[in-house]
């Protein structure tokens, strides 16, 4: 889920061939605001991700506390993502 427009995610999502969409919470950021990551002075989400499995159970989050500094490797997240849902 993201702040970004829809276009935006679909080309995240293809950069990593993703199966499964990416969704986008834009404009009124209902959702993001739900799961408390919000940014409400900069209408930001802030960077975070969730993996969420078929019964709407949240089974992981990351959550990046300095996304400037922080960097989010891609590989990484995908391995742990793969652990839980039993793939490796």
């Amino acid at each position: 889920m993201s702040a970004n427009a829809t276009f935006s995610q679909q080309t995240f999502a293809d950069s990593l061939k993703l199966p499964f969409p990416l969704l986008s919470d834009f404009q009124e950021r209902k959702v993001i605001r739900s799961y408390g990551v919000l940014n409400e002075k900069l209408m930001v989400s802030n960077r975070s991700f969730f993996l969420i499995d078929p019964q709407g159970i949240i089974r992981r989050k990351w959550i990046i506390d300095n996304p400037g500094v922080t960097v989010v490797y891609s590989p990484t997240l995908l391995k742990d993502i793969e652990e839980i849902v039993g793939k490796k």
